[in-house]
């Protein structure tokens, strides 16, 4: 189970980062910054070469890291010695990160996936760091496959599916089938997971779904990315925390 009073505050969303003051997302700064501000923390995994779980959202280094390729190609040797474009900034291990939070704010961590087969030891890797945590800590991911998974591997570890309408770009339109995308999207596959919570795109609240799961089920439902004053209003009646980027609460 999802405990309210600790769980449901505002999330910073790849912690609290802002590129204009040089902090960059989900990286040790932005996580401190979330830390002093007593806000959750919301942040990424994908997996290295070997399965290590590490702290970074893109599937590629292209946008934030000072070269080019996938990330699940890389070893920890050679990730080591790179750093965010501009900085002295390098990415943090899942393990660095439980370091460094302590348990001190709650934390929603998202793993990620692409609908295909993971590397050998991802989810493993991530279990075993979540169960050995002692903090607040919800695994999640827009994949029920991963959070089913993750279920038989950390059956105490709060879980929770994230969803939205799966419609236009970037929403792997290309990769799932019209019939999966609706099933997706109206959470008909979270049988096998059984969340401990949904995190739904705010600009598609409310919907029956999230309404039913929510009112009458009493599952705790967060909303991403909560950006705008409108955002803000939707996430203040239909959602019980907003997951926040790019102002204070």
């Amino acid at each position: 189970m999802l405990d309210r009073l600790t769980f449901l505050r505002p999330i910073a969303h790849r912690g609290l980062h802002d590129l204009a003051k040089g902090v960059i997302e989900n990286t040790d700064a932005a996580f401190a910054a979330a830390i002093a501000a007593g806000y959750g923390i919301e942040c990424d995994l994908q997996p290295l070469a070997d399965g290590t779980p590490v702290v970074f959202h893109d599937e590629t280094v292209d946008r934030l890291l000072d070269t080019t390729g996938r990330i699940d190609r890389l070893s920890q040797h050679e990730l080591a010695k790179l750093r965010y474009r501009g900085s002295d900034t390098r990415v943090q291990s899942f393990a660095e990160l439980l370091d460094q939070v302590s348990g001190r704010v709650p934390l929603f961590v998202e793993v990620k996936s692409e609908w295909g087969p993971l590397k050998s030891g991802f989810l493993e890797g991530v279990a075993e760091l979540a169960i050995g945590y002692r903090g607040p800590l919800a695994l999640m991911s827009f994949d029920p496959v991963v959070m089913a998974r993750l279920r038989e591997l950390a059956p105490k570890v709060p879980r929770g599916i994230v969803s939205g309408l799966y419609q236009g770009p970037g929403w792997w339109l290309d990769q799932l089938t019209a019939d999966r995308a609706y099933r997706l999207s109206h959470l008909l596959e979270c049988g096998p997971v059984q969340p401990s919570f949904i995190s739904y795109h705010v600009k598609a609240l409310p919907t029956p779904v999230t309404r039913f799961l929510r009112e009458g089920l009493e599952i705790p439902l967060i909303c991403w990315t909560v950006r705008t004053t409108s955002d803000r209003a939707i996430a203040s009646e239909w959602a019980d925390a907003p997951t926040f980027e790019g102002y204070l609460p």
